[in-house]
């Protein structure tokens, strides 16, 4: 017999995740348990862990990233005009589900389980949840393309949108990858790297236990910036990258500008089994061309260089695609515990549907390859 519980902590599934096969670093419990130690989620965050555990005989066989929230920042699909919604009727949006990583808008798995059985029961437990606490919704960011059929399936709604990602089509070196571009994109391309190399910046790639605190210290001093430059603060705090050190060092790559013999801009990536992920970036100074250099072209050198399928940069940024980046589906559900609300929402989310197919096959009329006969 399945028996459904909702845990406190993510280190209540630390011995267990390994048996599911998961490939996605943000996935890895270590990951979680990085966000709770240094409090970028708990209380006094909006964001309060809640996972979904499926356990069998006392084995865990399944669980669920769970959160519960009470405010709608950090998850990149925008539901701000639901809740407004909901508060001019008088009903809380807040606090609502959402199974997600937090501050992290990348696709992966949001069902882990042994088998499709036990992702149902689990799915129809948060069902339960929602009419047993009165709360308002349950909303899966990002799911991959298996999950997000599953919960069509069992009758959640359906929202669509749009990400890059580089393909590493077996590239020996990034001249080969530049030869499929257009003339004229890899022309720019060429000329943003030459000018790097006019302002005698120096590049260096940390990996692993090559990754000392210190080096964090100057990266979270960019991250800020970034941050600063947009009138808002960050997320993440710098404990939490320490822990990432310390519990996952293996995934993580640091790239560094350095110019005159002083760090001025570096950027955090996460390395996966198939796809390198760049997350997070800054400089002190400004320089042209300097945030396509570490954002994208460390990131696809890397990529070329250690036989990494894909590459993603995040969220958003139609400046990608001129660089080599193709856009993909992205996928959340969305299931409304109020009728009228459901009906209303779905409605919205079909014309939403239609803009989001238009805007794809735009973006793919403007890839920047060369044209094949």
């Amino acid at each position: 017999m399945i028996e459904i519980i909702s845990g406190s902590s993510y280190s209540e599934l630390k011995t267990t995740t390994n048996s599911f096969n998961i490939d996605s670093p943000f996935l890895d419990i270590n990951f979680f348990e990085a966000l709770e130690k240094s409090k970028s989620v708990g209380v006094n965050t909006g964001w309060i862990s809640f996972p979904i555990i499926a356990k069998r005989n006392k084995e865990i066989v399944g669980f669920m990233p769970i959160f519960l929230k009470e405010h709608s920042y950090g998850e990149y699909v925008f539901d701000y005009s639901w809740a407004d919604a909901f508060h001019r009727n008088n009903l809380n949006y807040y606090p609502k589900m959402i199974s997600a990583i937090p501050f992290t808008p990348l696709s992966g798995s949001r069902v882990i389980a042994k088998n499709n059985e036990i992702k149902k029961l689990m799915i129809k437990s948060i069902e339960k949840i929602l009419t047993d606490h009165k709360i308002s919704s349950c909303h899966i960011l990002f799911p991959n393309e298996k999950d997000h059929a599953l919960f069509e399936e069992m009758g959640w709604l359906s929202r669509k949108g749009v990400q890059f990602k580089w393909h590493n089509n077996g590239y020996e070196t990034f001249d080969q990858f530049l030869a499929t571009l257009s003339h004229n994109k890899r022309k720019k391309i060429k000329q943003e790297r030459k000018k790097i190399e006019l302002d005698k910046i120096i590049i260096e790639r940390k990996q692993g236990q090559d990754i000392k605190n210190k080096d964090i210290d100057f990266f979270y001093e960019c991250y800020c910036e970034t941050y600063r430059l947009h009138h808002s603060m960050p997320y993440l705090n710098k404990l939490f990258f320490y822990e990432l050190v310390k519990s996952m060092p293996e995934k993580l790559l640091l790239i560094l500008a350095i110019k005159d013999d002083i760090k001025i801009a570096s950027a955090f990536n996460i390395i996966g089994k198939e796809t390198l992920y760049g997350r997070y970036w800054g400089a002190l100074e400004f320089c042209s061309g300097l945030h396509f250099e570490l954002c994208y072209y460390q990131g696809q050198e890397f990529c070329i260089q250690n036989k990494i399928k894909y590459f993603e940069g995040g969220a958003q940024g139609e400046h990608k695609l001129a660089r080599g980046f193709k856009p993909f589906k992205t996928f959340s559900n969305h299931f409304i515990a109020q009728p009228e609300f459901r009906d209303a929402i779905s409605i919205f989310l079909n014309d939403e549907s239609n803009r989001i197919n238009e805007y794809r096959s735009e973006l793919e009329r403007r890839a920047p390859y060369k044209k094949t006969t």
